[in-house]
C-alpha cells in the first residue's frame, strides 16, 4: 500500500502566530489520554500540515517516552521548541494544559458543591466501575509493551507485592527498579535493552518543514551553557513560589506541602499518569488525607472526561483538598480551591518543561546508551505491577463500598465487566465507554434510587 502523500510540494514556513493557534486548538481537543493525544498530533502535524516528518516525530516521541512526565504534553513542548525555540516550546506545553486546568477547576467546584445531588450521584455511580476497567486496560497496555522477558515480568511481580502486601513507598520501588536495571544492563544487556515501543518510521507524507535530513537547529544542540542557564531559571521558578508559600504560611501548611508533594510526584511519573496515581493516592489520601478514596476515584473519572493530560487529576486533588479544609475561610472556599489547583499544576508540570528545554539535547545525545535506557526499562516494568495494585484498590472501593463486611455491589460489577468488554474486545474509545456507563448509572439511580444512596 502506498503511504506517500499525493503532493510533493514543500509546505510553507509556519509563523509563531500560526503555531500558537494550533497549540491552542490542540488544548481543547486533546481527549483520549496519551494514545489519543499522540494520534491527534500525528494526524495534524505529520499527515495534514507536514510540519515534521514521520521519522522525526517518532524520534521525538521515543525521547519523551524515556522521560518522567506526561509524554503527549512533552511531545507538544518538544515540537514547539524545535520549531520556534524556547518560547515555542513554552507556548505549546502551556496551551496543552491550560484549557484542562480551567475546565477541571469548574468541574471540581460542581463536584464538591453539588456532588450529593441525585443527578450527579447517579452519573458517578456508573462512571466509577468504568474507571476501574480503564485502569486495568492501562496495566495491560503498558505491560504488553514493556514485559518482554521473564526478568521484566519478575520485576513487575515484585513491585506489585511490594506495594500491595508490604506498602513500600512508590519512590523506593522506582529507585530499586532503576538500580536493578542499571546492574542488569551491565550483566545482561539484551534483557534490559529498550525495545522500539513505537516502531520504526516507514511512511512518508511528502516533504516536511522538519524533514528526515533537516539539520538539528542550533538552539536544539547540546551545550553546557544552555543546560546551565535553563536549569538555573527552572530552579528559580520553583524556589520563588515555594519560598513565598513557606514564608507566608510555614512549611507544614497545606499549600506548601502540596507544592512539595507534587514536585516529587512530577519526578516519578515514569510510565505516564497511571504510574504516578498510586503515589498520589498514598500521599493525598493515605498520608495527608486531603481527600477520601471515593473522591480519588471520582477525580480520575473527571480527568478521563476532560481534554489534556490525565495527570491533570492533580488539579482536582488540590482543589478538593483546599476547598474542604477552607484554607482561606468559609467565604472563600472556591478561591482556596482554585489557588491550590493552580499551584499543584505549576509544581507538577514545571519539571516537564525543564526536561525538554534543558534535557532534550542531552537526552538526544545519550539516545541508545544502554546505561541510560536500561534503568528506565526496569522502571517501566515495575510500573506495571504498581498500576495493577491501583486497579485492585479501585475495584475494592467500587465493588465493596462499605468494605468486605458489607454487601457486594453486583450492579457496579456488571458495569465494570461491560466496560472491560467494550475496551478490550471492541476497542471502544474511553470517552464513549465513560459516557455509556454514566448513563447506565443514571438510569439505575432513577429506577432504584435507594441502591445508589
Amino acid at each position: 500500500m502506498d503511504t506517500t502523500e499525493h503532493t510533493d510540494a514543500h509546505p510553507q514556513a509556519v509563523s509563531f502566530r500560526q503555531a500558537f493557534a494550533f497549540w491552542l486548538k490542540l488544548g481543547f481537543i486533546s481527549f483520549g489520554g496519551p494514545a489519543g493525544q499522540i494520534s491527534i498530533m500525528h494526524q495534524e502535524l505529520v499527515e495534514n500540515r507536514r510540519w515534521i516528518s514521520e521519522r522525526r516525530f517518532l524520534h521525538a516521541l521515543n525521547y519523551c517516552m524515556l522521560l518522567p512526565g506526561p509524554e503527549a504534553q512533552q511531545l507538544a513542548t518538544y515540537i514547539g521548541w524545535l520549531m520556534h525555540r524556547t518560547w515555542g516550546g513554552i507556548v505549546a506545553g502551556v496551551l496543552f494544559v491550560l484549557p484542562s486546568l480551567f475546565i477541571l477547576i469548574a468541574l471540581s467546584w460542581l463536584y464538591v458543591a453539588f456532588g450529593d445531588v441525585p443527578l450527579v450521584a447517579g452519573l458517578f455511580y456508573g462512571i466509577k466501575p468504568a474507571v476501574t476497567a480503564i485502569v486495568v486496560q492501562a496495566a495491560h497496555r503498558i505491560g504488553s509493551r514493556a514485559l518482554r522477558n521473564n526478568w521484566l515480568w519478575a520485576i513487575a511481580a515484585a513491585s506489585f507485592v511490594a506495594i500491595f502486601a508490604l506498602n513500600v513507598p512508590f519512590p523506593a520501588i522506582v529507585a530499586t527498579a532503576a538500580l536493578i536495571g542499571y546492574l542488569g544492563g551491565r550483566v545482561a544487556p539484551d534483557t534490559f535493552r529498550a525495545g522500539g515501543g513505537h516502531g520504526t518510521a516507514d511512511k512518508s507524507f511528502g516533504p516536511a518543514l522538519i524533514d528526515d535530513e533537516t539539520p538539528t537547529p542550533d538552539h536544539a544542540r547540546f551545550s553546557w551553557y544552555r543546560l546551565t542557564r535553563v536549569a538555573v531559571v527552572g530552579a528559580v521558578l520553583w524556589a520563588v513560589p515555594m519560598g513565598i508559600l513557606t514564608s507566608a504560611y510555614g512549611w507544614d501548611h497545606t499549600l506548601t506541602q502540596m507544592g512539595w508533594f507534587f514536585t516529587k510526584a512530577a519526578l516519578l511519573t515514569f510510565g505516564g499518569a497511571y504510574a504516578v496515581l498510586p503515589y498520589v493516592y498514598q500521599g493525598a489520601v493515605g498520608h495527608y488525607q486531603w481527600l477520601t478514596p471515593t473522591q480519588m476515584i471520582d477525580g480520575l473519572a473527571l480527568g478521563e472526561t476532560t481534554p489534556g493530560p490525565l495527570i491533570m487529576v492533580v488539579a482536582f486533588v488540590g482543589f478538593v483538598g483546599a476547598y474542604v479544609q477552607q484554607l482561606f475561610g468559609p467565604d472563600m472556599a472556591f478561591l482556596a480551591g482554585a489557588v491550590a489547583a493552580s499551584l499543584v499544576t505549576w509544581f507538577t508540570f514545571l519539571p516537564s518543561f525543564l526536561f525538554i528545554l534543558a534535557g532534550g539535547p542531552l537526552v538526544e545525545s545519550t539516545h541508545g546508551d544502554l546505561s541510560f535506557t536500561a534503568p528506565l526499562t526496569a522502571i517501566t516494568a515495575a510500573v506495571v505491577g504498581v498500576i495493577l495494585n491501583l486497579a485492585l484498590f479501585f475495584g475494592y472501593h467500587v465493588l465493596w463500598p462499605a468494605g468486605f463486611s458489607g454487601d457486594f455491589d453486583w450492579v457496579s460489577a456488571l458495569i465494570a465487566v461491560g466496560a472491560a468488554i467494550a475496551l478490550f474486545r471492541f476497542k471502544r474509545n474511553v470517552i464513549h465507554v465513560i459516557a455509556a456507563c454514566a448513563l447506565i448509572g443514571l438510569a439505575f439511580k432513577a429506577l432504584l434510587p435507594a441502591a445508589v444512596a
